[in-house]
């Protein structure tokens, strides 16, 4: 699944449209603390970008070292791959540790995951 689409990550940062920043200032809002978010499958970073606004530090994982080629550079975004051989207790330390995040997000990437550990893993960290 990694590098399914490897080949179309430089287009997909161009050809992608954006979320409307209203969901994002939404989110925010739903959040006592704003120092830590986690975008899960964050991709080229588009969404991990706009939740920066309302974050102090966003810790953005995607399984494709392609997609993450050709993240938006932030400076209040750290990328890091997440491949799918990373066991869950090395995924929670990696975004910071249990009770340590203030929003997880998974913009477009969910219907990839293993919800049955993803649900509770992503409860664990916040």
């Amino acid at each position: 699944m990694a590098g399914l689409y490897d080949k179309q990550a430089a287009m997909y940062l161009d050809a992608r449209p954006r979320y409307p920043s209203e969901w994002f200032s939404m989110l925010a809002s739903l959040t006592p603390d704003h120092s830590l978010a986690w975008d899960a499958g964050t991709g080229n970073g588009q969404a991990a970008i706009d939740v920066s606004d309302h974050y102090k530090q966003v810790i953005a994982t995607d399984i494709s070292e392609e997609q993450l080629k050709h993240a938006i550079k932030h400076p209040q975004v750290q990328y890091f791959h997440s491949p799918s051989s990373m066991s869950e207790d090395e995924l929670v330390n990696l975004v910071g540790g249990e009770n340590s995040v203030d929003l997880v997000i998974a913009a477009t990437a969910v219907h990839w995951f293993d919800l049955e550990k993803f649900y509770p893993m992503s409860s664990s960290v916040c």
